[in-house]
């Protein structure tokens, strides 16, 4: 009999299998590469992407000589990231896996990263004793994750309250990328915690095409539309333009919108 757990993660493939993420990567990219570099990758090491989407970090860290596994729960991701890979020629191991339950050995990787990935898992303790538990000793588990607030925060919260609840509590992902709550949950694991606060930007010619663009593109928005009566989806976007107007940074037009993020460094002892 299933659990509660695996009917979400469940929604969770569905969900992730919708919208045209490889155009949403495009814009997250220059993040996993800040966060390649931050790593200091080294050719022969052995790296994993753990919540890999279409393989931003995991191209990242093969283009620096590493030895890449790229893992995703959902295995359309994981048929996006091997085409992907194999267009542009990198050599990469991909994997469907579950960020609470990764399917290697203790001690198995030098680095272990997720660039705005593995926070989506609903279990934190779980995910982060899987980060600590792959990688050996004096290695590195290295994140990307969105923080509270900012454009990507109010918007999360904007599609929560159109969308169905689960039967029992969750804690937001956007909680990784509060500073205090992420040493905590890394607090039994790491020997030295560096965070670092970035932000993101989303820039288009016009709130139109903003707005497109994210609903083309957008996981949560996708399900969100498939969800809902067109005369409720219609409030949705209503609501996501009036947002995009508070929040919009740009006053000749233009949009320009911006989401802290946090870039995390972690060694384990």
């Amino acid at each position: 009999m299933s659990s509660p757990y695996d009917r979400l993660k469940d929604g969770q493939r569905w969900m992730w299998s919708l919208g045209d993420y490889a155009r949403l990567a495009e814009v997250l990219e220059p993040h996993a590469e800040a966060l390649a570099g931050a790593c200091g990758i080294r050719p022969g090491m052995k790296v994993l992407d753990v919540a890999a989407g279409n393989g931003n970090f995991a191209l990242a860290a093969a283009r620096r000589g590493a030895v890449v596994t790229a893992t995703d729960l959902t295995p359309q991701m994981v048929e996006l990231g091997r085409e992907r890979s194999t267009r542009v020629g990198a050599t990469i191991t991909w994997s469907e896996a579950d960020a609470e339950d990764l399917p290697f050995g203790d001690g198995t990787f030098d680095v272990v990263a997720s660039v705005f990935g593995a926070m989506f898992a609903p279990r934190p303790q779980l995910v982060a004793a899987e980060m600590f538990r792959v990688i050996r000793p004096g290695g590195l588990v290295a994140m990307a994750n969105y923080s509270p607030g900012g454009f990507l925060g109010r918007l999360s919260e904007l599609i929560a309250s159109f969308s169905a609840h689960p039967a029992f509590e969750l804690p937001s992902p956007f909680a990784w990328g509060d500073e205090g709550e992420l040493r905590r949950r890394f607090a039994e694991f790491a020997s030295s915690i560096v965070v670092t606060h970035r932000a993101l930007f989303f820039e288009f010619e016009s709130p139109e095409v903003f707005l497109d663009f994210w609903e083309r593109t957008n996981a949560p928005q996708a399900a969100l539309r498939a969800m809902q009566l067109p005369e409720t989806y219609a409030k949705v976007l209503a609501a996501e333009a009036q947002l995009v107007d508070e929040l919009n940074e740009s006053r000749d037009g233009r949009v320009r919108l911006s989401s802290p993020y946090i870039l995390v460094l972690a060694r384990k002892p």
